[in-house]
């Protein structure tokens, strides 16, 4: 939190700072003043056609802020009742899945990942586990069968990590949903896609489509760096690990402490100013854009004076921003996280990790940072039998632990998701024998290019302040 310190020293609550393109920009730090951001959408809209800098022509067509910020007919950039007819499809949609059996599709599935790499007594958590299982529970969760879940985690890595190839792995999620919604209108199941088809909001299909696809690939993101963040803390935090082993706190607590302290996304854009207003003593012209510091407010010493303070039980932070644009989706990503946790240490008690906490390596994107990887030894282990799995020992709340999964369920599965490889697949439009569709092939990813633990990094030449966060934003 260096960094945010030093903004808060010399601007205060509100900073001004560049983005790429010197594009200006204001970053929030205050924990108040993002509150009053996301709960006043008349002053700060979340529809970017009011952007200032893009009406001006400032914004060039290949700028990198555009596939983030660029408008769509998404209820995530409106505002008022378009907003909130898209967002009740969604928010209605996903409160109707079951917290007990999303906890057994993550069960499943991380008993599964987790045979794979047992008997070696070695394996990178992020690579191995928490980069597999958010899209593996997520293809569950909409009904699809188990072979697209291999292919579905290739693809959205490669969209995220914005490769060669990223712009036909987005084609490729496109045309695996094209598939799946006529197939959902004819046969309609328990899950996400049918609950946002049959709702009353009467979306399109292309309406659903684009929701659909916003819900996979934010949810994997975002759990994917929080199951990344907590493993770590708990490997590397001793008074961490002896608070969960001695029950003085429970997994949930422990996520909401990581949610707290390394929030998936650490700056948050998408406000813009509808007229001229003041924020944080500073002066703001309409169509100034707005971003959100969630990390910085949620370290905010206003709120937080002393933060090795533990925030056990209090969920007020903004990892899940606020307002009429909370994520909707959090307690899938809360229930997602702590059954992970839950289960990996279940299996392999005498977890820890393989270098010293200095040594791991973060990479920066745009909004976020997350590890490159998680080494870990332990204890090598044959795989649990079909059916011998132990059960998960539950986050620590009555009612909470799930059984293991059944026996000889996905089967034919497990050898596609631990290889990280695709399961049985045909062209695309073809259809599998149970008249499902198959899914296309995923396009070839480019190579995963990362600086090695302990490789130097090139000192760059001193910047402002102001430039420096907008490198450090850009992972420069």
């Amino acid at each position: 939190m260096g960094m945010y310190a030093r903004l808060r020293a010399e601007y205060g609550s509100v900073a001004p700072v560049l983005m790429e393109g010197d594009l200006p920009a204001w970053l929030v730090l205050g924990y108040r003043e993002n509150l009053d951001v996301v709960r006043t959408p008349n002053r700060f809209s979340r529809d970017s056609r009011n952007w200032g800098s893009f009406r001006r022509g400032d914004v060039a067509p290949d700028s990198p802020l555009l596939p983030l910020v660029g408008w769509q007919p998404l209820c995530a950039f409106l505002d008022g009742e378009e907003a909130e007819r898209l967002r009740s499809a969604v928010t209605d949609s996903l409160g109707r899945l079951d917290r007990r059996g999303v906890r057994r599709h993550v069960t499943r599935f991380a008993n599964q990942l987790i045979d794979g790499f047992a008997a070696d007594g070695t394996a990178d958590l992020v690579a191995q586990f928490a980069e597999q299982l958010p899209m593996l529970v997520m293809t569950q969760l909409f009904g699809m069968k188990d072979e697209y879940g291999p292919s579905l985690v290739e693809a959205t890595l490669d969209l995220v990590r914005g490769s060669e190839t990223a712009f036909r792995s987005n084609e490729y999620v496109v045309e695996v949903l094209e598939q799946y919604i006529p197939l959902k209108r004819e046969q309609p199941g328990h899950d996400i896609g049918s609950w946002l088809m049959a709702h009353p909001a009467g979306l399109s299909d292309e309406e659903v489509l684009q929701h659909l696809r916003m819900i996979l690939v934010a949810a994997n993101e975002n759990t994917t760096i929080c199951i990344g963040n907590t493993l770590r803390m708990v490997l590397t935090d001793h008074r961490f690990r002896a608070s969960l082993a001695g029950a003085r706190m429970t997994l949930p607590d422990a996520v909401e402490q990581v949610l707290w302290d390394e929030p998936s996304t650490m700056v948050c854009p998408g406000r813009w100013a509808v007229g001229d207003t003041e924020l944080g003593d500073r002066q703001i012209k309409a169509g100034d854009m707005i971003l959100l510091g969630l990390a910085a407010g949620n370290a905010d010493p206003e709120i937080r004076p002393d933060l090795t303070v533990p925030m056990h039980g209090n969920r007020s932070h903004l990892a899940f921003s606020g307002g009429p644009h909370e994520c909707p989706g959090q307690d899938i990503g809360r229930a997602i996280t702590e059954t992970a946790v839950d289960v990996l240490l279940a299996r392999l008690p005498d977890i820890h990790l393989a270098v010293e906490d200095k040594e791991l390596v973060w990479v920066s994107s745009w909004m976020s940072r997350h590890l490159t990887a998680l080494p870990v030894v332990f204890t090598a282990r044959r795989p649990s039998p079909a059916g011998e799995v132990p059960a998960a020992r539950g986050p620590g709340r009555p009612g909470e632990t799930e059984a293991a999964w059944s026996a000889g369920q996905g089967v034919g599965a497990r050898e596609a998701a631990v290889a990280g490889r695709a399961g049985p697949s045909g062209p695309s439009g073809q259809y599998a024998a149970d008249g499902h569709p198959a899914p296309p092939p995923v396009p070839a990813s480019a190579p995963t290019i990362g600086r090695p633990a302990g490789a130097p990094s090139r000192r760059a030449p001193r910047r402002s302040l102001w430039r420096r966060f907008t490198g450090w934003l850009s992972g420069r």
